[in-house]
């Protein structure tokens, strides 16, 4: 059974940084794509980033870009979120995803077939 656990969340000033991190277990993702989304409250859960199997395309939704990274380590099942300058409006339950069913990387959400349970991410002005 393929489980993902996001951890790293918390709560950070405007302009700080933290580092999301979510470890899969039960299957190789090595080949698939993963990607990280968000749900803030009242607002329907959005793209944050995604990472092809060999880490080498990455897409990331434009209020993200130069801020976040993200990475994966094959070797560790694990993938990450690496979010700098950190605004009030990140402020959200950030979800990691995979994607078993496709081998090409995309920004789909309906793409993304397991979960993980999310993990807190809140930045104070």
């Amino acid at each position: 059974q393929v489980q993902l656990v996001e951890s790293g969340g918390g709560l950070v000033q405007a302009g700080g940084s933290l580092r999301l991190s979510c470890a899969a277990s039960g299957r190789t993702f090595g080949n698939y794509p993963m990607g990280w989304f968000r749900q803030a409250p009242g607002k329907e859960r959005e793209f944050v980033a995604a990472i092809s199997g060999s880490g080498l395309t990455t897409y990331y939704q434009e209020s993200v870009k130069g801020r976040f990274t993200i990475s994966r380590d094959n070797a560790k099942n694990t993938v990450y979120l690496h979010m700098n300058s950190l605004k009030p409006e990140d402020t959200a339950v950030y979800y990691c995803a995979a994607d078993f069913s496709h081998v090409h990387v995309t920004v789909r959400i309906d793409n993304y077939d397991h979960w993980g349970q999310g993990t807190q991410v809140t930045v104070s002005s």
